[in-house]
């Protein structure tokens, strides 16, 4: 869809702005259809409403409406019970109804899957496997039948973080070698998108060319240490790959982690740092193994290359959310700060970053007895180093 921004005038505007008045983020204009469609614009008022509705929902904050911020839009429009709710396979139902549901559910002592809004698989067992438990028709769609059932049924759970528990225990479960495992590497923008692009003296940086550097670096260091490791794009493309497509090309490999290298940029130069990025959203609803993967990859870049910590943030981008494996996105430094741009493009300083990522996946994989200090793993002695470590545990 083209970008609606401040100015755009049109049905759409139309509709977005009656989304907002909903959620109450903007104040209810006299309804005269026939004309406001011609005439309506999408002003002040409007983006303001859209950045309010963007910061709740963990998007990016620019009070642009495009694909990413209008299916948030369009998924805050629908309340559970409003409709029926079913899995389909090639473009799942995206909606707060659904979120709604997958809360009810885990709440009930079903495993739903993480509170991602999205009617996933996982969703529709859990919904099945509850439809059987109460005589229903056990068929995972979730009608007007399944709804009065959930809401006559009190919680199974009372206390504690289920979902944390599923999650941990399935990665501790998948054992501390990385010799196997498949991981997505994913360089942000490429083909037609440069992301961020400066001119530093003569020369042209782009994000997309450092960031591709640094993922074909991490691909060769954790093929080495016996990952199965694939990147989403080359050096030059596809033109066109949006993260709805980079997320379901993940799942279609049955990745077992993902990360996505970016660079930063801001009007102000004096912007710098690190920042790590996991799924999240404002009702508490997190991947807590991304969660953990997140600040694991964020203390050892701060630790090994100094670059100013930023923290690490929860955020429902299509990357993080539509991925079913646990997936982050680090944006390793401003390319518009000057500090940050004289080691960025240095080879050095980004074969420190790559060590960074590997020594947090490492770490992900350790029992929590053999876990190290950040800043402490060799990673070019990763093979070795995990044996004597898991023989010690042991």
């Amino acid at each position: 869809m083209r970008a609606i921004r401040r100015g755009t005038r049109g049905a759409a505007v139309v509709e977005i702005c009656g989304i907002l008045v909903a959620l109450g983020l903007l104040a209810r204009t006299e309804p005269n259809t026939r004309k406001i469609i011609g005439a309506m614009a999408f002003d002040e008022a409007a983006e303001r409403a859209v950045r309010q509705f963007q910061q709740r929902r963990g998007l990016t904050v620019d009070g642009v409406v495009a694909e990413e911020t209008w299916r948030a839009l369009e998924a805050a429009r629908w309340q559970l019970g409003q409709r029926t709710l079913y899995h389909v396979i090639a473009d799942p139902i995206l909606g707060d109804d659904v979120h709604q549901l997958q809360e009810r559910l885990l709440e009930m002592g079903y495993d739903a899957g993480r509170t991602d809004g999205l009617y996933g698989r996982r969703t529709a067992k859990a919904v099945a496997q509850f439809q059987r438990e109460v005589g229903l028709r056990s068929d995972g769609q979730c009608g007007p039948a399944t709804i009065g059932a959930l809401r006559r049924l009190g919680r199974k759970v009372v206390g504690g973080r289920p979902q944390l528990l599923r999650e941990t225990e399935a990665f501790r479960a998948a054992g501390p070698a990385l010799v196997g495992k498949r991981i997505v590497i994913d360089p942000g923008h490429g083909g037609t998108d440069p992301g961020v692009v400066i001119r530093d003296g003569a020369v042209r940086r782009t994000e997309a060319e450092i960031v591709f550097d640094i993922a074909s670096r991490l691909e060769g260091r954790l093929a080495a240490a016996g990952m199965r490791v694939h990147l989403t794009r080359g050096p030059s493309g596809p033109a066109e790959l949006t993260n709805t497509a980079r997320a379901a090309l993940a799942n279609e490999l049955g990745a077992d982690l993902l990360i996505s290298v970016h660079l930063d940029g801001q009007g102000n130069s004096d912007a710098h740092g690190v920042a790590t990025y996991h799924y999240g959203s404002m009702s508490g609803a997190t991947s807590t193994v991304g969660e953990r993967l997140a600040a694991l990859v964020q203390r050892e870049i701060v630790v090994r290359t100094g670059l100013k910590d930023c923290r690490t943030h929860a955020k429902t981008w299509d990357l993080l959310r539509m991925t079913w494996m646990p997936a982050v996105r680090v944006d390793a430094g401003y390319l518009t700060s000057p500090s940050d741009r004289a080691r960025l493009v240095t080879p050095a300083f980004r074969e420190r970053i790559v060590e960074a990522i590997m020594a947090a996946i490492q770490r992900m994989y350790l029992p929590v007895e053999a876990d190290v200090a950040t800043g402490s793993i060799d990673v070019r002695q990763l093979r070795t180093l995990l044996a004597a470590r898991v023989g010690t545990s042991s």
